[in-house]
Parts: C-alpha cells; sequence; structure tokens
C-alpha cells in the first residue's frame, strides 16, 4: 500500500489485492465497487489491476481504506460478498463495533457449496443469543432473515448431534385472504402454509437426503394446531410467523419445551394476519420480559439482506404508523377535551332532565 497526502489537499491511497481477491472484491459488473462509492460519495475509487486508488478528503479516505481492507479480508476468508455486506461493514465501522471480518466472516454452516452467515451486526447478535439461551424470540420485519437464520442454527445442531430431531413449525392463518376448503388429504391441505420451511430445508440440506430424515421423523414440519399435549425432548424448535398465534396458543407452543431442547420464535408484529388482531407474540414480550434464559432479540430495517428497496419500504410503513397513531391519539385528545365531563350524560348536556325509561308501574313503585 502506497498512501500520498498533501497538507491541505485531497489523500490519496492505493492498495495492492491478489488477482483472485480483486475479482470477488468487485463483484459482477463491479456492484461492490459501486457499493463502495456509494458508501462515500465524496471519495474517487479506481480499480486498476490490482490495484484500487482512494482520492479524496483524508478523513473520508481513511474511512474508505478500512472498508476495503476488512471486504479485502472476508472474501479471503471465503466470504462470497454482496452489496449489503458493504452496507453493514460500513456501520460496523463507523460504530466501532469491532472488526467486520471477524463479525461477519463466521458460517454458521456451509450447504450446497454455500455459507450461510449472519450479514449484519444485528443478526450476528440475534445468532448469539441462540447459542447462549434456551428460548429466543427474533422479532423483525420481513427480510431480516430470522426464520432462515433459526433454521440454519436447528441444521448446525442436528449436525453436531446437540439434538435428536429439528421440529418446525407455523399457525395455519392465510394473510388476509380466504382460500376456502382445499383439495386433498389433509396434508395436501395444509403443506401450502409450510411450503417456506420445506423451500428453506432443501436449500440447507442435500434434497434427496430431506424426504428421509422426514420419514424417519429426524425432521418434522408441522402446523401449530399439532402441538396441544405433546413434550418436545431434546430437539430444536422453530415457530414461525410467530405473530399469528393468539396468546392461548403461544403459552401452549411454550409450555412444550422439554430436556434439552430449544426453541426459537419468530415473528413480524407489524403484519399480524388474525381476525380480531389479539397476537400472542405482542402478549409475550410484556409477559416474559425479564426471565433468564429467555431472551428478546430485536432485528431492524438496518438488518434486511433482500432487496435495498425492501428496507425503505419497511421505514416507510414505520413511518406512516406512527403518523396514524400520532393523529388517532390527537383525535382522541380532542374528543376528551371538547366533551362533557365522565358520568354526565347527553340530555344533561343539553340542559334537559334525564329522561327515566322505567315502565310506569316501576316509577310509581318509586314514588316517581
Amino acid at each position: 500500500m502506497a498512501e500520498l497526502t498533501g497538507n491541505a489537499g485531497p489523500a490519496r491511497v492505493e492498495l495492492d489485492v491478489d488477482g483472485v481477491a480483486m475479482v470477488r472484491l468487485l463483484g459482477p459488473q463491479d456492484r461492490l465497487l459501486t457499493s463502495i462509492e456509494r458508501q462515500f460519495p465524496a471519495v474517487s475509487v479506481l480499480a486498476r489491476g490490482n490495484h484500487i486508488v482512494l482520492e479524496g478528503e483524508p478523513g473520508e479516505v481513511e474511512h474508505a481504506r478500512r472498508l476495503v481492507e476488512e471486504l479485502v479480508q472476508m472474501v479471503r476468508n471465503g466470504a462470497d460478498l454482496g452489496p449489503v455486506d458493504v452496507r453493514s461493514s460500513a456501520r460496523i465501522l463507523d460504530a466501532g463495533q469491532g472488526s467486520p471480518a471477524e463479525v461477519l466472516s463466521q458460517a454458521i454452516l456451509t450447504a450446497r457449496g454455500k455459507s450461510i452467515r449472519p450479514k449484519t451486526m444485528g443478526q450476528k447478535q440475534y445468532v448469539d443469543s441462540i447459542d447462549r439461551n434456551t428460548i429466543v424470540f427474533g422479532i423483525g420485519p420481513a427480510g431480516t432473515g430470522k426464520t432462515y437464520l433459526a433454521m440454519a442454527k436447528a441444521v448446525q445442531a442436528l449436525q453436531r448431534k446437540e439434538v435428536e430431531r429439528i421440529i418446525l413449525s407455523r399457525p395455519a392463518i392465510e394473510a388476509g385472504e380466504r382460500l376456502g376448503f382445499l383439495p386433498g388429504t389433509l396434508t395436501d391441505k395444509i403443506d401450502p402454509y409450510l411450503r417456506p420451511l420445506y423451500d428453506a430445508l432443501n436449500e440447507m440440506m442435500d434434497p434427496e437426503l430431506v424426504p428421509k430424515l422426514l420419514a424417519s421423523g429426524t425432521v418434522e414440519v408441522a402446523p401449530l394446531a399439532y402441538m396441544r399435549g405433546r413434550t418436545l425432548n431434546n430437539a430444536f424448535v422453530v415457530l414461525d410467523e410467530a405473530q399469528n398465534t393468539s396468546p392461548e396458543q403461544m403459552k401452549m407452543f411454550l409450555t412444550r419445551l422439554g430436556f434439552g431442547s430449544k426453541m426459537v420464535v419468530t415473528g413480524d408484529i407489524t403484519q399480524v394476519d388474525l381476525p380480531n388482531g389479539a397476537s400472542g407474540l405482542k402478549t409475550v414480550t410484556r409477559v416474559l420480559d425479564g426471565i433468564d434464559d429467555i431472551h428478546f432479540a430485536t432485528l431492524t430495517s438496518d438488518d434486511v439482506v433482500r432487496h435495498t428497496l425492501v428496507g425503505q419500504i419497511v421505514d416507510a410503513y414505520t413511518r406512516y404508523d406512527a403518523h396514524q397513531q400520532a393523529r388517532r391519539f390527537e383525535r382522541e385528545q380532542g374528543g376528551q377535551s371538547g366533551g362533557a365531563p365522565d358520568g354526565v350524560n347527553r340530555a344533561e348536556r343539553r340542559g334537559q332532565a334525564p329522561q327515566d325509561h322505567r315502565p310506569p308501574s316501576e316509577r310509581r313503585r318509586w314514588g316517581r
């Protein structure tokens, strides 16, 4: 690395990167290079052969240099980088939370040539909490990897023989639609609700092995209604879409916990599909808060690992919901301040005597 800095002028830093790491650092069609430039608009980033040249304001150039060095180390550690890794690494460095290469390069498992690992600091803390606690609640918006990482930890625990089986469950609730009676057997009817769990399993394990594990009961995918009356020993249990459980269902599920087992409950409390809106996931955050060996991990839009628009959509809806709540609060406050005191009925507000609606016989009996 060669660095040239003027006393008052722009700084210039040159980084040497080996050929293979350089190709993976730039990404397809130089997408990662573009992501680095977006993180530091005041810095000019040039790739020439096996060299990366950074030019611009000294402080910004230094931040960009640290980011590029961390990304190069992540590539050398075997990580497949994406734009989300660039953004997450920049946030970790800005917050002084350590080295992104150390925080984000630890793979949970490798399946079908793909390394599954946390991609943000929030995801890393979520994964670590699963290791440390018996029951973990992963709460956050869509795209934050709540269920995917929980299932990866379940497969890892099974491969390490820490548990004897994996149990994956979801409540069978439609997302705002009524599909009516579905054809086929009971299994055919519930499969559409559990399909996301099957898809994740096939990504993490050999697709030819999954049917055998399902047939032997080593891996079980079942609707929440099937949990009643069971005791789940030596199992890694994942409950997905928990925001669509009632408080009674949540209590029933959590009390299935047996010896040698671990539970992860995931959900997004902003997407409740229950008709009455009474979510067991919302209730449990108040009921079990502060109990040892139970952890609530909260993920935010900063932890979204899908398309960048997903994070912006989540933030936009959060702002909209906050605005709507503020408007409702103002209307309620205005109604209270402009209305009559408690205990005063409409007739009294109009200056009239309250009407007695009792039958005449009742009024005569009491002298009225």
